[in-house]
């Protein structure tokens, strides 16, 4: 997928289709090639925005505050006056920090594998970032079947946590860690959809049962067999649950 940068702010960018905008906001080892098989299916009828978050490009340490700001920055400079939210796990997170502050701005709000409430994951400690076979064991239990997590996919985690920007990974991770936005989920009043692997071990199922019990208008859907990152792992299911999420709001309006 091409990238754009916005005009004025400079800010990194993916964009295909037209139509009403949905942002994908992608998780701290995940890139926007998680969202392949949803942008060719909703390119069709949506606009599909991609931000391109900075995680590792800047000399001071990022933060998930940081991040919702970029996210609104770009909404800002790209003019879209309201927009269709999407974000999985940490993108999640994100996603829920930028709602919370911009109500107004959003259509809908779908969340999987999000963090906010509770998360276990690879980026909160590096005990032992140089062992090839651990690393690839840790990105392995993302997925409910192991296979999903190709050697290409564990050569780039690999890389990137046994580089310099293992200190800006673990200072995000932090700021979500101990980030807990339990308290503010009843502002929500966007109609929410919650699409989580029956099999995430990083934030399991429960967790979803806690968003839907908190966040006033969320719907819940679990996919059998599915980890931590639905979109990738069973992307027919996903893509068909959104698609009828988003098809019954239109149909209300």
């Amino acid at each position: 997928m091409n990238r754009s940068m916005a005009d004025k702010t400079k800010l990194r960018f993916i964009e295909q289709g037209q139509g009403e905008p949905i942002v994908l906001l992608y998780g701290l080892f995940g890139s926007a090639g998680n969202f392949d098989a949803t942008v060719r299916d909703f390119r069709q009828t949506y606009r599909v925005i991609i931000p391109v978050f900075p995680f590792y490009e800047q000399d001071v340490r990022v933060d998930i505050f940081m991040l919702s700001a970029f996210l609104g920055n770009l909404i800002k400079e790209l003019d879209l006056e309201r927009v269709h939210l999407f974000g999985n796990s940490m993108g999640g997170h994100i996603a829920l920090l930028y709602t919370l502050e911009h109500p107004e701005k959003i259509s809908s709000l779908i969340l999987s594998g999000s963090s906010g409430l509770y998360e276990t994951g690879l980026g909160d400690t590096f005990p032992r970032r140089r062992d090839y076979d651990y690393i690839k064991t840790k990105t392995q239990m993302t997925f409910y079947k192991p296979e999903v997590a190709t050697k290409e996919l564990v050569d780039e985690i690999y890389t990137t946590v046994n580089s310099r920007k293992a200190i800006q990974i673990l200072s995000l991770a932090k700021s979500t860690i101990h980030n807990n936005r339990e308290k503010e989920l009843h502002k929500i009043q966007a109609p929410c959809c919650l699409i989580w692997g029956k099999n995430d071990i990083i934030t399991p199922p429960h967790v979803a049962k806690d968003f839907q019990r908190l966040i006033p208008h969320a719907e819940l859907h679990l996919i059998d067999e599915c980890g931590h990152v639905p979109m990738m792992e069973r992307p027919d299911e996903f893509n068909l649950l959104l698609h009828h999420f988003l098809d019954e709001l239109n149909r209300k309006d």
